[in-house]
C-alpha cells in the first residue's frame, strides 16, 4: 500500500466568501490578444477549459469596459451585446468542468494611442502627460486629462460592464486596478497632477477607484467583487512616493466594501526577463485588509507553498506558468517537470500556437 504524501499547502481548500475552492492555484489574467475585433471567440472555449478544475478559480484576461477603454490589438471588451454573448460558450465551458470564473475588467487609460480610439480621439487619463519612453511594439499618444464631470461617465462604464460580466455567466468581476491603467494612473501621484478632488492628497487620488468599487458592488453585490492592485510596481511611468501607504489606505478603505478579495502584485514583479527584488514587503496590507488575499508576481511553487503556509496570502496567482501548464495544479500536485513557456508566442494572435497546444502531463510521458 502506498503511503499517502501529504498534501502541499497550495493544494488545500479554501473558502472565499461564497465559493468554495478545492485548491489556491490561481490562473491570473493573462493579455492574450486572441479576441478578434474585441469579441472573444471560440479559440477561448478549450483556452479556459483546459485550465480549469472543479473548484479553482480562474481570472479572465483584462476586457475592455468601453470603446474608449482599448490600446491592445485584438483584446476582448464586454460593453456590447455581441461581445457579452461570445463570452456566454467560454464562461459555460468552465463552469461544466466545475471552475469559479471571475471576468478582469479594465480600462487602459493613456496606455494607448488614437488608432484604438473612436474617431482617432486622443485617450483619456487622469493626466494630459504623456508616457514618455517608447515600449517595444506599442506606440502611444499624448492623452486628454479627462474633467472632472466625465468622471462619473466612466465610473458607470465599469458599472455596465460589471452588470454585462455576471450575464454572460461569471460568478465576478475583477477590478483592474493595477499595472499604470486608468485607475492606477488616477492612484499614483507620479501620474496624477489633478487639482481637483480626484488629486493631490491620497485620499482625492484614490476616491475613482473607490467609486468604481462603490458602483459595482452596489450592481452585483459585494461577494462577487475582486481588485486588482499594484501599490509597488512602476509600470507604464506609474510610480508612487509612498507605495506602502497607498496600498494600506486602499485595503483600509476597501474593508468597508466587504469585497471578495484584493489580488496584490509583490514589489519584486517581474516585466519582461528582467526581474527586481524588492525589501517591501504585502505584509502590512495583508494584515490590513479583511477579505481574501491574493499574491501575484513570479511565484513557484515553492514560493507558493511558502506563502500560503506563512499565511502571507490566502491564493497565488499563477500566469506564465498556468499558461504553459494548462494542468498546473496536477503537475504541482506531483511534483512533475514544467513545460518551458515561450515569450515569443504570449501575445501573438494565433488561435492555437503559444495558446491550447501546450501539451498535458499525460501527453508527454
Amino acid at each position: 500500500m502506498v503511503a499517502n504524501t501529504p498534501t502541499i499547502p497550495l493544494l488545500t481548500p479554501y473558502k472565499m466568501g461564497k465559493f468554495n475552492l478545492s485548491h489556491r492555484i490561481v490562473l491570473a489574467p493573462l493579455t492574450r490578444q486572441r479576441s478578434y475585433d474585441n469579441v472573444p471567440r471560440s479559440h477561448a472555449i478549450l483556452y479556459y477549459s483546459q485550465r480549469t478544475t472543479k473548484g479553482g478559480l480562474l481570472i479572465a484576461e483584462a476586457t475592455g469596459v468601453s470603446d474608449t477603454a482599448q490600446g491592445y490589438l485584438h483584446a476582448p471588451g464586454i460593453w456590447t451585446k455581441e461581445q457579452v454573448e461570445a463570452w456566454k460558450p467560454i464562461v459555460d465551458a468552465v463552469h461544466a468542468k466545475g471552475g469559479i470564473f471571475f471576468c478582469q475588467i479594465w480600462h487602459v487609460g493613456r496606455v494607448s494611442n488614437t488608432g484604438f480610439q473612436p474617431n482617432g480621439q486622443a485617450p483619456v487619463s487622469s493626466t494630459d502627460k504623456p508616457i514618455s519612453a517608447p515600449v517595444e511594439g506599442m506606440e502611444f499618444t499624448p492623452p486628454r486629462r479627462l474633467r472632472t464631470d466625465e468622471i462619473p461617465q466612466i465610473v458607470n462604464d465599469f458599472r455596465i460592464a460589471a452588470r454585462n460580466a455576471i450575464e454572460a455567466g461569471f460568478d465576478g468581476v475583477e477590478i483592474h486596478g493595477a499595472h499604470g491603467y486608468l485607475i492606477d494612473q488616477f492612484m499614483k501621484d507620479q501620474v496624477n497632477d489633478r487639482t481637483d478632488q480626484y488629486g493631490g492628497s491620497l485620499e482625492n487620488r484614490c476616491r475613482f477607484a473607490l467609486e468604481i468599487v462603490e458602483a459595482i458592488v452596489n450592481e452585483i453585490g459585494a461577494d462577487k467583487v475582486g481588485i486588482r492592485l499594484s501599490p509597488h510596481v512602476n509600470f507604464m511611468e506609474s510610480g508612487d512616493s509612498n507605495p506602502e501607504a497607498l496600498g494600506l489606505y486602499m485595503a483600509n478603505s476597501l474593508n468597508k466594501y466587504g469585497i471578495a478579495y484584493c489580488h496584490m502584485v509583490e514589489p519584486r514583479m517581474k516585466i519582461g526577463a528582467e526581474s527586481t527584488k524588492f525589501s517591501e514587503s504585502l505584509l502590512p496590507i495583508r494584515k490590513a485588509f479583511n477579505g481574501t488575499f491574493i499574491l501575484a508576481g513570479g511565484y513557484d511553487r515553492e514560493d507558493g507553498n511558502r506563502a500560503v503556509e506563512e499565511g502571507r496570502g490566502d491564493l497565488v496567482a499563477y500566469g506564465r506558468l498556468f499558461l504553459a501548464n494548462p494542468d498546473l495544479p496536477r503537475r504541482f500536485e506531483l511534483d512533475a517537470p514544467l513545460n518551458k513557456y515561450d515569450r515569443e508566442t504570449f501575445y501573438t494572435h494565433d488561435p492555437v500556437v503559444g495558446y491550447t497546444d501546450y501539451p498535458f502531463l499525460e501527453d508527454t510521458a
